[in-house]
């Protein structure tokens, strides 16, 4: 079969040209080099993220299960192993601190730490710092540790029973810091700044 004017109809289907195949290329290479760097940017907001939800949930669960048992309960934070858990106090055998459920990692990228912040979020504590150091049930300080503790009430206290506002757990990835803080009345909240420059703002 064949046109009037002699043409074969197979000659009509033509690929695409090599200059029609080089512009898609480096049209799609224009949006990766876009794309890619927002895509990372964006992976890395969620893990810190999700990491101080994390601990802002973990020291929620360690307040209820102080008040629920009528004990002492505290969210133990490792600051050199970047893990964190849950531990209660019992009272049982002269009393000692127990660990209650898994121990939890922070993610690739994340540490506890404050950047370069040494301003804290607006009408938390009164200078930026990690929790005090946990104890022992010795009540030695352990090194490299922070501890959110709550007495059996659910109120977030210091090593000698005294109620504190001074509670909280910061974590950066460098770029960020979060926080998790904690008000005198047991009242957790999350926070988020440029690592360098102090503007909070709750999440």
């Amino acid at each position: 079969m064949s046109f009037k004017d002699g043409r074969n109809p197979k000659s009509s289907h033509r690929g695409f040209s090599l200059l029609e195949v080089l512009t898609v290329v480096v049209v799609s290479l224009i949006v990766a080099a876009f794309a890619i760097p927002m895509l990372k940017a964006i992976q890395t907001d969620m893990r810190i993220g999700g990491d101080v939800r994390g601990i802002a949930n973990q020291i929620a669960l360690a307040k209820m299960r102080a008040a629920s048992d009528f004990t002492q309960a505290r969210l133990y934070a490792d600051l050199g192993a970047n893990t964190y858990h849950i531990e209660i106090w019992q009272k049982s055998g002269g009393g000692s601190w127990a660990t209650e459920g898994g121990t939890e990692s922070l993610s690739t990228g994340v540490k506890f730490g404050m950047g370069g912040l040494s301003t804290a979020p607006p009408n938390t504590q009164g200078a930026m710092a990690q929790a005090a150091a946990c104890k022992n049930s010795g009540g030695a300080a352990i090194a490299n540790t922070a501890c959110v503790l709550f007495n059996s009430r659910g109120i977030p206290v210091d090593s000698t029973n005294k109620p504190t506002p001074s509670d909280a757990i910061y974590v950066t990835d460098g770029t960020s810091v979060m926080g998790a803080t904690v008000s005198a009345t047991g009242l957790g909240q999350t926070w988020r700044s440029n690592a360098q420059n102090a503007g909070w703002h709750k999440l």
